[in-house]
């Protein structure tokens, strides 16, 4: 459910933020990463509190985020992920990087020591204002290359196509492994000796068994996932709220906000017979391949299920909505209601009667031939004059549901 944003609302949010920023940089000073000296001797190998301090965070919160989520108690779907731009994001951690190393800080630890009275973060940060401006004002010299190679939501486990488990797993142990190799680093190059307290010890202790663990324990299947969005999502069937009418499938078709795909699950022989010129087919099987393409994709998609009627379809959009996609429809009575208006296009369809009931997930037309999409109604032609009844017909139920924007970004 929606909620309006009162300015109640919105000041809270404002306090909530506040609040973790501050206690964010307040981690920051207490980890050192107020000094440039100390964030510099990363990168010459004498200071590996860098490397601890961020890995520890990533992994503690990584393991964290994946044991809610296979608890039921988080919708990773709905965790703002930034999208990957290969070569621009390439080019520009080698910008920070070469400015890392000059400057003794990144942008958010420069901001953590100008708070605390120094002037080279100080000055750090005001660069950084500077640099921001800067590029505001040349970005369209080389935006179509700023916007290029983009994989959309990528992460580890969908690379490598393993479970979320088993990729927290190996993460957790790659980074226990770096850890090890910090302190023989700081001990040979800086003439350090590190000392790892009983707290710190226990601490990833636990969170190498929690990761560990996380793959026995298994992800969500698509049933468990479903019922824990059915409350609310049975209610929008019950409602009828995902049908949309023929005519409202043709006007997806041609409207410039959005892209539409259609999604045919029926059989492969019904298929052949007649579908839209536009769909594609799919095997209930392929919904979860289906479900991460959708979810890549960064354009605005709404997603039309069509079956014979609108059983088979039903069952395929609680599979989509429970992977988390969104913007997900069904094409009320499916082909055989979609026939109904645009048949008559074509002498080679002839409607059929069939026993049993009209709610079926047979097909109530024949065909001279396998028409395949080698029909006009296929891809009717919008003359609105032609379909005006057909239009005034339908109220309107696609309600777009747009992305989550990024929360957050940039380094400690």
């Amino acid at each position: 459910m929606d909620f309006p944003l009162t300015m109640d609302v919105v000041w809270v949010k404002f306090l909530i933020h506040f609040l973790i920023g501050i206690a964010f940089g307040a981690v920051l000073e207490m980890s050192g990463f107020a000094i440039s000296t100390r964030l510099a001797g990363q990168f010459y190998f004498k200071d590996q509190t860098v490397l601890k301090v961020m890995f520890g965070a990533v992994i503690t919160a990584m393991v964290l985020i994946f044991w809610f989520v296979a608890m039921g108690w988080l919708d990773y779907e709905r965790i703002w992920v930034n999208p990957t731009y290969l070569w621009p994001g390439i080019v520009g951690g080698l910008i920070m990087g070469v400015g890392f190393i000059i400057g003794g800080f990144c942008p958010g630890t420069s901001f953590v020591s100008a708070a605390t009275g120094k002037l080279d973060g100080l000055w750090f940060a005001l660069g950084v204002v500077g640099g921001v401006l800067l590029f505001g004002e040349t970005e369209p010299l080389f935006h179509a290359w700023w916007y290029s190679s983009n994989y959309g939501r990528l992460t580890l486990f969908e690379v490598f196509g393993t479970s979320y488990g088993v990729m927290v797993a190996i993460v957790v142990i790659v980074a226990l492994l770096m850890f090890w190799g910090a302190d023989y680093v700081e001990r040979k190059v800086g003439g350090k000796n590190p000392v790892w307290s009983r707290t710190a010890k226990w601490g990833f202790g636990l969170v190498a068994l929690a990761a560990v663990a996380l793959p026995l324990f298994g992800e969500p299947t698509v049933d468990e996932l479903w019922a824990r969005v059915a409350p609310e999502m049975e209610a929008k069937l019950q409602a009828r709220e995902v049908y949309i009418h023929p005519g409202e499938l043709m006007e997806a078709r041609y409207d410039e906000r959005f892209r539409t795909v259609v999604l045919d699950v029926r059989a492969e022989a019904d298929y052949n017979l007649f579908h839209i010129r536009w769909a594609h087919r799919a095997d209930m099987d392929d919904l979860p391949a289906w479900a991460q393409r959708l979810k890549k994709d960064p354009r605005l998609t709404v997603v039309v299920l069509v079956s014979n009627d609108d059983q088979a379809a039903t069952e395929a959009w609680k599979t989509l909505v429970a992977l988390g996609v969104p913007n997900v429809y069904i094409l009320d009575g499916g082909i055989n209601h979609w026939l109904d208006y645009f048949a008559q296009d074509d002498p080679r369809i002839h409607p059929r009667s069939l026993t049993g009931g009209v709610n079926t997930e047979r097909l109530r037309w024949d065909f001279d031939y396998a028409l395949g999409e080698a029909s006009p109604a296929a891809d009717p032609v919008p003359d609105w004059d032609w379909h005006e009844e057909l239009l005034e017909e339908f109220q309107p139920k696609i309600k777009l549901e747009l992305p989550a924007g990024p929360s957050g970004g940039g380094c400690g």
